[in-house]
C-alpha cells in the first residue's frame, strides 16, 4: 500500500534581524568597496608568475590590500595536423598551446596605487585585463 506524505508549507522569518545603529542614533551607512580585478593571461607560467609577483608587490607598496594571486584553469587548444598530404594520411602530429591564467583582486586601491600600476613595466607576452568593480 502506497502512503502519501502530507506536505506543509513552512514560512521562515525574513533575515535582518538587528539593525546596526551608531551611538547617537542614526542608522550606521555602509562603506563603498572599490575592487580593482587583475586578469593576467600569458603562454608561459614561469613569465606569468614573475609578472603577478611584481604587480602584488607594488601594490603592496602603496598600501593596497591583495588578494590572489587565484590561479583560473589553463585553457588548451589542441590543434591536429596531417603530416603527409598523400600517401601517409593517416600519419599526424599533434599541437597545442596552453594559456596560463591568474586573477588578482585589489580591494580599496589609492590613486597613487592605480598610477604605479598603470606605468609598470611587464615583459612581452603577458596580457593584461584590468576592471574596475
Amino acid at each position: 500500500m502506497v502512503t502519501k506524505k502530507s506536505t506543509t508549507k513552512k514560512t521562515h522569518k525574513p533575515a535582518g534581524g538587528k539593525k546596526t545603529v551608531k551611538k547617537d542614533g542614526a542608522p550606521a551607512q555602509k562603506e563603498t568597496v572599490s575592487i580593482l580585478r587583475i586578469r593576467v593571461r600569458a603562454y608561459e607560467s614561469k613569465v606569468l608568475d614573475a609578472s603577478v609577483k611584481q604587480i602584488i608587490d607594488t601594490a603592496l607598496r602603496y598600501d593596497a590590500k591583495v588578494v590572489g594571486p587565484i590561479p583560473l584553469p589553463t585553457e588548451i587548444k589542441k590543434y591536429t595536423v596531417n603530416r603527409a598530404s598523400f600517401i601517409y594520411k593517416n600519419t599526424r602530429e599533434q599541437f597545442e598551446m596552453r594559456t596560463h591564467k591568474r586573477l588578482i583582486d585589489i580591494i580599496n586601491p589609492g590613486a597613487k596605487t592605480i598610477e604605479a600600476l598603470t606605468n609598470l613595466s611587464l615583459p612581452s607576452g603577458v596580457d593584461i585585463d584590468v576592471k574596475m568593480l
